[in-house]
Protein backbone atom coordinates (compact mmCIF):
# COMPACT_ATOMS: atom_id res chain seq x y z
CA UNK A 1 0.00 0.00 0.00
CA UNK A 2 1.12 3.40 -0.98
CA UNK A 3 -0.66 6.53 0.54
CA UNK A 4 -0.03 8.47 -3.14
CA UNK A 5 -0.44 4.72 -5.61
CA UNK A 6 -3.85 6.32 -7.17
CA UNK A 7 -2.19 8.68 -9.89
CA UNK A 8 0.24 5.99 -10.56
CA UNK A 9 -0.38 2.66 -13.21
CA UNK A 10 3.32 1.20 -12.64
CA UNK A 11 5.12 0.08 -9.61
CA UNK A 12 8.62 1.44 -8.79
CA UNK A 13 11.85 -0.09 -9.45
CA UNK A 14 13.19 -1.50 -6.50
CA UNK A 15 16.48 0.20 -6.20
CA UNK A 16 14.21 3.21 -6.33
CA UNK A 17 12.26 1.38 -3.84
CA UNK A 18 15.03 0.88 -1.49
CA UNK A 19 16.26 4.37 -1.47
CA UNK A 20 12.21 6.15 -1.25
CA UNK A 21 11.84 3.75 1.84
CA UNK A 22 11.98 5.68 4.88
CA UNK A 23 10.48 3.22 7.50
CA UNK A 24 14.35 1.23 9.02
CA UNK A 25 14.55 4.32 10.14
CA UNK A 26 11.62 6.62 11.06
CA UNK A 27 9.67 3.50 13.13
CA UNK A 28 11.11 5.04 15.98
CA UNK A 29 8.21 7.63 15.27
CA UNK A 30 5.73 4.94 16.09
CA UNK A 31 4.40 6.21 19.50
CA UNK A 32 4.37 10.16 18.64
CA UNK A 33 2.76 9.02 15.29
CA UNK A 34 -0.15 7.43 17.26
CA UNK A 35 -0.61 9.85 19.62
CA UNK A 36 -0.48 13.28 17.19
CA UNK A 37 -3.12 10.85 14.55
CA UNK A 38 -5.22 11.04 17.58
CA UNK A 39 -5.64 14.01 18.60
CA UNK A 40 -6.27 15.05 14.89
CA UNK A 41 -8.99 12.21 14.69
CA UNK A 42 -10.37 14.05 17.82
CA UNK A 43 -10.50 17.61 16.03
CA UNK A 44 -11.81 16.09 12.66
CA UNK A 45 -14.66 15.41 14.91
CA UNK A 46 -15.00 19.43 16.15
CA UNK A 47 -15.30 20.09 12.25
CA UNK A 48 -18.28 17.33 10.89
CA UNK A 49 -15.63 15.10 9.43
CA UNK A 50 -16.22 12.25 11.76
CA UNK A 51 -19.02 11.24 14.20
CA UNK A 52 -18.49 10.16 18.04
CA UNK A 53 -18.55 6.78 17.51
CA UNK A 54 -16.55 6.68 14.14
CA UNK A 55 -14.05 9.15 16.46
CA UNK A 56 -14.23 6.19 19.30
CA UNK A 57 -13.37 3.38 16.83
CA UNK A 58 -10.47 4.98 15.29
CA UNK A 59 -9.25 6.15 18.54
CA UNK A 60 -9.53 2.64 20.10
CA UNK A 61 -7.92 1.09 16.61
CA UNK A 62 -5.22 3.52 17.23
CA UNK A 63 -4.48 2.56 21.08
CA UNK A 64 -4.50 -1.10 19.72
CA UNK A 65 -1.27 -0.83 17.53
CA UNK A 66 0.43 1.01 19.83
CA UNK A 67 -0.31 -1.98 22.18
CA UNK A 68 0.71 -4.06 19.78
CA UNK A 69 3.65 -3.36 18.27
CA UNK A 70 6.71 -1.91 18.93
CA UNK A 71 9.00 0.01 16.57
CA UNK A 72 11.29 -2.95 15.60
CA UNK A 73 8.49 -4.71 14.83
CA UNK A 74 7.40 -2.46 12.69
CA UNK A 75 10.73 -2.12 10.80
CA UNK A 76 10.03 -5.68 9.70
CA UNK A 77 6.62 -4.78 7.54
CA UNK A 78 6.51 -3.93 3.75
CA UNK A 79 5.50 -0.31 4.42
CA UNK A 80 6.91 2.98 2.72
CA UNK A 81 7.25 4.61 5.97
CA UNK A 82 5.83 4.81 9.70
CA UNK A 83 2.75 7.00 7.93
CA UNK A 84 1.62 4.25 5.68
CA UNK A 85 2.04 1.41 8.69
CA UNK A 86 -0.23 3.00 10.85
CA UNK A 87 -2.93 3.64 8.44
CA UNK A 88 -2.69 -0.10 6.72
CA UNK A 89 -2.90 -1.14 9.95
CA UNK A 90 -5.82 0.69 11.44
CA UNK A 91 -7.68 0.07 8.04
CA UNK A 92 -7.00 -4.07 8.75
CA UNK A 93 -8.51 -3.41 12.08
CA UNK A 94 -11.34 -1.02 11.69
CA UNK A 95 -12.22 -1.19 8.16
CA UNK A 96 -12.99 1.29 5.48
CA UNK A 97 -13.28 4.30 8.49
CA UNK A 98 -9.73 4.28 8.64
CA UNK A 99 -9.61 6.16 5.25
CA UNK A 100 -11.39 9.18 6.74
CA UNK A 101 -8.37 9.67 9.47
CA UNK A 102 -6.21 11.10 6.65
CA UNK A 103 -8.38 14.19 5.91
CA UNK A 104 -7.32 17.70 6.45
CA UNK A 105 -3.83 16.51 6.70
CA UNK A 106 -0.91 16.02 4.40
CA UNK A 107 2.12 13.86 5.32
CA UNK A 108 4.30 16.83 5.41
CA UNK A 109 2.63 18.22 8.14
CA UNK A 110 2.08 15.12 9.35
CA UNK A 111 6.20 13.95 9.70
CA UNK A 112 6.62 17.66 11.11
CA UNK A 113 4.88 17.32 14.06
CA UNK A 114 5.81 13.97 15.13
CA UNK A 115 9.07 14.60 14.66
CA UNK A 116 8.77 17.94 16.98
CA UNK A 117 6.97 15.62 19.18
CA UNK A 118 10.21 13.20 19.06
CA UNK A 119 12.84 15.54 19.77
CA UNK A 120 11.03 18.11 21.90
CA UNK A 121 11.50 14.38 24.26
CA UNK A 122 14.58 14.01 22.92
CA UNK A 123 16.24 16.92 24.54
CA UNK A 124 14.44 16.20 27.84
CA UNK A 125 16.50 12.95 27.82
CA UNK A 126 19.81 14.79 26.82
CA UNK A 127 19.41 17.26 29.57
CA UNK A 128 18.82 14.77 32.14
CA UNK A 129 21.83 13.21 31.22
CA UNK A 130 24.00 16.52 31.39
CA UNK A 131 22.56 17.02 34.87
CA UNK A 132 23.63 13.60 35.98
CA UNK A 133 26.98 13.95 34.28
CA UNK A 134 27.22 17.72 36.04
CA UNK A 135 26.65 15.75 39.71
CA UNK A 136 29.34 13.10 38.97
CA UNK A 137 31.88 15.74 38.26
CA UNK A 138 30.80 17.88 41.59
CA UNK A 139 30.93 14.69 43.60
CA UNK A 140 34.50 14.28 42.17
CA UNK A 141 35.91 17.52 43.14
CA UNK A 142 34.45 16.89 46.42
CA UNK A 143 35.61 13.55 47.00
CA UNK A 144 39.25 14.82 45.69
CA UNK A 145 39.12 18.79 47.46
CA UNK A 146 42.53 18.63 49.07
CA UNK A 147 44.00 17.61 45.39
CA UNK A 148 45.90 19.80 43.34
CA UNK A 149 47.03 19.65 39.81
CA UNK A 150 48.68 21.87 36.89
CA UNK A 151 46.70 23.63 34.85
CA UNK A 152 47.82 24.13 31.75
CA UNK A 153 48.16 26.08 28.71
CA UNK A 154 49.54 25.27 25.55
CA UNK A 155 49.76 21.80 27.20
CA UNK A 156 52.89 23.22 29.29
CA UNK A 157 51.78 23.20 33.28
CA UNK A 158 51.03 27.42 33.86
CA UNK A 159 49.83 27.45 37.58
CA UNK A 160 48.21 24.72 40.45
CA UNK A 161 44.63 24.56 40.53
CA UNK A 162 42.17 22.21 42.48
CA UNK A 163 41.00 19.06 40.86
CA UNK A 164 37.47 20.00 41.83
CA UNK A 165 38.31 23.90 40.38
CA UNK A 166 39.31 21.38 37.17
CA UNK A 167 35.85 19.43 37.47
CA UNK A 168 33.76 22.73 38.22
CA UNK A 169 35.47 24.03 34.67
CA UNK A 170 33.41 21.37 32.64
CA UNK A 171 30.37 21.85 34.95
CA UNK A 172 30.38 25.24 33.16
CA UNK A 173 30.81 23.85 29.89
CA UNK A 174 28.10 21.41 30.03
CA UNK A 175 25.72 23.89 31.82
CA UNK A 176 26.06 26.43 28.57
CA UNK A 177 25.09 23.08 26.69
CA UNK A 178 22.46 22.73 29.05
CA UNK A 179 21.27 26.37 28.37
CA UNK A 180 21.16 25.97 24.37
CA UNK A 181 18.97 22.95 24.61
CA UNK A 182 16.27 24.50 27.01
CA UNK A 183 16.39 27.30 24.78
CA UNK A 184 15.76 25.52 21.77
CA UNK A 185 12.69 23.64 23.18
CA UNK A 186 10.77 27.45 22.37
CA UNK A 187 11.65 26.71 18.98
CA UNK A 188 10.69 23.10 18.98
CA UNK A 189 7.62 23.52 20.81
CA UNK A 190 5.32 24.60 17.60
CA UNK A 191 2.65 22.52 15.70
CA UNK A 192 2.89 22.83 12.26
CA UNK A 193 -0.53 20.36 11.86
CA UNK A 194 -2.77 21.80 9.74
CA UNK A 195 -0.58 23.30 7.45
CA UNK A 196 -1.63 20.43 4.75
CA UNK A 197 1.04 20.03 1.91
CA UNK A 198 1.91 23.76 2.22
CA UNK A 199 -1.01 26.31 1.50
CA UNK A 200 -3.29 25.05 5.06
CA UNK A 201 -6.46 22.72 5.48
CA UNK A 202 -10.02 23.28 3.89
CA UNK A 203 -11.37 21.95 7.09
CA UNK A 204 -11.64 24.27 10.00
CA UNK A 205 -9.87 22.07 12.13
CA UNK A 206 -9.37 23.48 15.79
CA UNK A 207 -5.43 23.86 15.56
CA UNK A 208 -5.58 25.05 18.98
CA UNK A 209 -7.19 22.69 20.69
CA UNK A 210 -4.54 19.87 18.66
CA UNK A 211 -1.87 21.80 20.14
CA UNK A 212 -2.89 21.64 23.98
CA UNK A 213 -3.78 17.80 23.98
CA UNK A 214 0.24 17.18 22.43
CA UNK A 215 1.61 19.90 24.47
CA UNK A 216 2.70 22.33 22.42
CA UNK A 217 2.64 26.07 23.84
CA UNK A 218 2.40 27.58 20.17
CA UNK A 219 0.99 27.00 16.63
CA UNK A 220 2.90 27.78 13.15
CA UNK A 221 1.43 30.61 11.53
CA UNK A 222 2.74 29.98 8.28
CA UNK A 223 1.82 26.78 6.37
CA UNK A 224 4.55 26.88 3.73
CA UNK A 225 7.33 27.63 6.54
CA UNK A 226 5.65 24.99 8.76
CA UNK A 227 5.72 21.91 6.46
CA UNK A 228 9.67 22.75 5.47
CA UNK A 229 11.19 24.00 8.57
CA UNK A 230 13.54 22.00 10.00
CA UNK A 231 15.53 24.96 12.08
CA UNK A 232 14.93 22.45 14.90
CA UNK A 233 16.67 19.63 13.69
CA UNK A 234 20.13 21.60 12.54
CA UNK A 235 19.04 23.44 15.95
CA UNK A 236 19.15 20.00 17.38
CA UNK A 237 22.46 18.53 15.78
CA UNK A 238 24.32 21.80 16.07
CA UNK A 239 23.68 21.92 20.04
CA UNK A 240 24.83 18.49 20.23
CA UNK A 241 27.94 18.96 18.15
CA UNK A 242 29.14 21.72 20.79
CA UNK A 243 28.15 19.70 23.82
CA UNK A 244 30.36 16.67 22.01
CA UNK A 245 33.30 19.00 21.53
CA UNK A 246 33.31 19.44 24.97
CA UNK A 247 33.15 15.80 25.94
CA UNK A 248 35.52 15.17 23.68
CA UNK A 249 38.01 17.59 25.52
CA UNK A 250 36.92 16.01 28.65
CA UNK A 251 38.18 12.98 26.83
CA UNK A 252 41.66 14.05 25.65
CA UNK A 253 42.36 15.52 28.62
CA UNK A 254 41.58 12.08 30.90
CA UNK A 255 43.72 10.26 27.70
CA UNK A 256 46.62 12.53 28.40
CA UNK A 257 46.27 12.13 32.75
CA UNK A 258 45.75 8.46 32.67
CA UNK A 259 49.21 7.81 30.50
CA UNK A 260 52.07 6.94 32.25
CA UNK A 261 53.77 9.72 31.12
CA UNK A 262 51.05 11.73 33.40
CA UNK A 263 49.80 9.07 35.77
CA UNK A 264 47.46 11.51 37.53
CA UNK A 265 44.23 9.28 36.88
CA UNK A 266 43.34 5.30 37.22
CA UNK A 267 40.67 4.87 34.72
CA UNK A 268 38.51 1.85 35.93
CA UNK A 269 38.31 -1.53 33.97
CA UNK A 270 34.60 -0.74 33.44
CA UNK A 271 35.66 1.56 30.63
CA UNK A 272 38.65 0.96 29.28
CA UNK A 273 39.97 -2.78 27.26
CA UNK A 274 43.08 -4.53 27.15
CA UNK A 275 45.12 -5.46 23.59
CA UNK A 276 44.78 -8.90 22.10
CA UNK A 277 48.70 -8.97 21.47
CA UNK A 278 50.32 -7.18 24.86
CA UNK A 279 49.24 -8.10 27.67
CA UNK A 280 50.34 -4.85 30.06
CA UNK A 281 47.70 -2.60 28.13
CA UNK A 282 44.88 -0.80 29.26
CA UNK A 283 43.42 1.21 26.54
CA UNK A 284 40.95 4.17 26.86
CA UNK A 285 38.49 2.98 24.14
CA UNK A 286 35.46 4.54 25.40
CA UNK A 287 37.26 8.25 25.28
CA UNK A 288 38.61 7.53 22.09
CA UNK A 289 35.06 6.61 20.92
CA UNK A 290 33.63 9.93 22.59
CA UNK A 291 36.44 11.58 20.03
CA UNK A 292 35.25 9.98 16.81
CA UNK A 293 31.67 10.59 18.04
CA UNK A 294 32.10 14.27 18.34
CA UNK A 295 34.11 14.21 14.95
CA UNK A 296 30.67 12.77 13.33
CA UNK A 297 28.17 14.52 14.75
CA UNK A 298 30.15 17.52 13.47
CA UNK A 299 29.85 16.04 10.18
CA UNK A 300 25.82 15.05 10.57
CA UNK A 301 25.60 19.16 11.38
CA UNK A 302 27.63 20.12 7.93
CA UNK A 303 25.90 17.33 6.15
CA UNK A 304 22.22 18.26 6.88
CA UNK A 305 23.50 21.84 6.94
CA UNK A 306 24.31 21.25 3.17
CA UNK A 307 20.75 19.46 2.65
CA UNK A 308 18.97 22.56 3.81
CA UNK A 309 20.99 25.37 2.28
CA UNK A 310 20.13 24.34 -1.17
CA UNK A 311 16.11 23.26 -1.31
CA UNK A 312 13.43 25.20 -2.82
CA UNK A 313 10.71 27.17 -0.63
CA UNK A 314 8.20 23.79 0.09
CA UNK A 315 8.29 20.46 0.85
CA UNK A 316 11.39 18.18 -0.87
CA UNK A 317 11.64 14.93 -0.09
CA UNK A 318 15.35 15.47 0.85
CA UNK A 319 14.16 16.51 4.34
CA UNK A 320 13.53 12.55 5.08
CA UNK A 321 17.25 13.04 5.75
CA UNK A 322 16.90 14.79 8.58
CA UNK A 323 15.66 11.96 10.89
CA UNK A 324 18.79 9.64 10.29
CA UNK A 325 20.66 12.48 11.22
CA UNK A 326 19.17 13.73 14.17
CA UNK A 327 18.89 10.00 15.45
CA UNK A 328 22.46 9.15 15.30
CA UNK A 329 23.79 12.67 16.66
CA UNK A 330 21.05 12.04 19.93
CA UNK A 331 22.47 8.18 20.12
CA UNK A 332 26.06 9.67 19.94
CA UNK A 333 24.81 12.22 22.86
CA UNK A 334 23.41 9.83 24.86
CA UNK A 335 25.89 7.37 24.89
CA UNK A 336 29.28 9.60 25.04
CA UNK A 337 27.15 11.16 27.78
CA UNK A 338 27.11 8.00 29.76
CA UNK A 339 30.46 6.49 29.40
CA UNK A 340 31.47 9.93 30.47
CA UNK A 341 29.39 10.00 33.79
CA UNK A 342 30.49 6.03 34.25
CA UNK A 343 34.18 7.02 33.96
CA UNK A 344 33.90 10.03 36.44
CA UNK A 345 32.48 8.15 38.90
CA UNK A 346 34.29 5.18 38.73
CA UNK A 347 37.91 6.94 38.54
CA UNK A 348 40.96 7.26 41.10
CA UNK A 349 43.14 10.44 41.44
CA UNK A 350 46.69 9.08 42.04
CA UNK A 351 47.69 11.60 44.55
CA UNK A 352 51.30 11.26 44.42
CA UNK A 353 51.61 12.14 41.04
CA UNK A 354 49.53 15.28 41.42
CA UNK A 355 51.38 16.08 44.45
CA UNK A 356 54.76 15.43 42.24
CA UNK A 357 53.43 17.57 39.54
CA UNK A 358 51.64 20.43 41.14
CA UNK A 359 54.84 20.86 43.71
CA UNK A 360 56.89 22.44 40.50
CA UNK A 361 57.65 25.86 41.92
CA UNK A 362 57.83 27.09 38.31
CA UNK A 363 54.42 27.20 38.10
CA UNK A 364 54.30 30.28 40.64
CA UNK A 365 56.61 32.32 38.69
CA UNK A 366 53.23 34.68 38.22
CA UNK A 367 52.33 34.92 42.01
CA UNK A 368 56.35 35.79 42.33
CA UNK A 369 55.72 39.15 40.07
CA UNK A 370 52.50 39.76 41.24
CA UNK A 371 54.59 40.14 44.95
CA UNK A 372 56.78 42.90 43.27
CA UNK A 373 53.88 44.28 42.34
CA UNK A 374 52.29 44.78 45.57
CA UNK A 375 55.46 46.22 46.35
CA UNK A 376 55.55 48.80 44.07
CA UNK A 377 57.41 47.46 41.28
CA UNK A 378 55.47 48.08 37.66
CA UNK A 379 53.93 44.62 36.16
CA UNK A 380 56.15 44.91 32.81
CA UNK A 381 59.36 45.61 35.42
CA UNK A 382 58.22 42.43 37.91
CA UNK A 383 57.61 40.20 34.48
CA UNK A 384 60.87 40.51 33.66
CA UNK A 385 62.70 40.24 37.12
CA UNK A 386 60.99 36.73 37.89
CA UNK A 387 61.54 35.66 34.14
CA UNK A 388 65.41 36.20 34.90
CA UNK A 389 64.71 34.22 37.90
CA UNK A 390 63.33 31.79 35.88
CA UNK A 391 66.17 31.36 33.65
CA UNK A 392 68.86 31.00 36.42
CA UNK A 393 66.72 28.13 37.62
CA UNK A 394 66.99 26.38 34.97
CA UNK A 395 70.64 27.01 33.62
CA UNK A 396 70.99 25.62 37.47
CA UNK A 397 68.75 22.78 37.13
CA UNK A 398 66.67 23.91 40.48
CA UNK A 399 63.37 24.52 41.18
CA UNK A 400 62.70 28.18 41.15
CA UNK A 401 62.44 27.94 45.15
CA UNK A 402 65.60 26.56 45.50
CA UNK A 403 67.69 29.54 44.32
CA UNK A 404 68.07 33.20 46.02
CA UNK A 405 65.67 35.30 44.78
CA UNK A 406 67.03 38.27 46.60
CA UNK A 407 69.77 38.78 44.01
CA UNK A 408 67.30 39.74 41.54
CA UNK A 409 65.21 42.02 43.89
CA UNK A 410 65.31 42.54 47.45
CA UNK A 411 62.16 42.92 48.08
CA UNK A 412 62.35 39.09 48.09
CA UNK A 413 63.89 39.54 51.39
CA UNK A 414 60.05 39.48 52.69
CA UNK A 415 59.33 36.64 50.44
CA UNK A 416 57.60 34.33 52.97
CA UNK A 417 59.54 30.74 52.86
CA UNK A 418 56.55 28.31 51.89
CA UNK A 419 55.03 31.34 49.44
CA UNK A 420 55.25 28.91 46.50
CA UNK A 421 53.58 26.29 48.59
CA UNK A 422 51.17 25.10 45.74
CA UNK A 423 48.65 25.24 48.21
CA UNK A 424 49.48 29.21 49.24
CA UNK A 425 49.13 29.82 45.16
CA UNK A 426 45.78 28.09 45.16
CA UNK A 427 44.91 29.60 47.90
CA UNK A 428 45.60 33.64 47.17
CA UNK A 429 43.71 32.90 43.68
CA UNK A 430 40.44 31.29 45.24
CA UNK A 431 39.73 34.08 48.06
CA UNK A 432 37.65 35.82 45.06
CA UNK A 433 33.91 35.09 45.79
CA UNK A 434 33.33 35.32 42.01
CA UNK A 435 35.61 32.68 41.38
CA UNK A 436 35.19 28.67 42.25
Amino acid sequence: MKLWQGRFEEEGDPVFEKMNRSLGIDAVLLEVDIRASRAHARSLVGCGVLTQQEWTVIDQGLEQILSEYSPEQVKASPYEDIHTFVEATLASKIGPVAGKLHTGRSRNDQVATDFRLFVRKAIGLVLADLEALQLALIESGARYSDVIIPAYTHLRRAQPVRWSHYCLAYVEMFRRDAERFEQSLSRVDILPLGSGAVAGSNFPVDREAVAKELGFSKISTNSLDATCDRDFVLEFLSNAAILLAHASRLAEDWIIYSTEEFGFLELSEKVTTGSSLMPQKKNPDGFELIRAKAAMTTGLLTGFLGVMKGLPTGYNKDLQEDKEALLKAFENVRLSLSVLRLSVRTVTIRTDRTEEAASDSFMGATDLADFLVMKGVPFRSAHEIVARAVREALQQNKQLDEIDLTTFSPFFSELPADYLAPENIVNRKSQSPALR
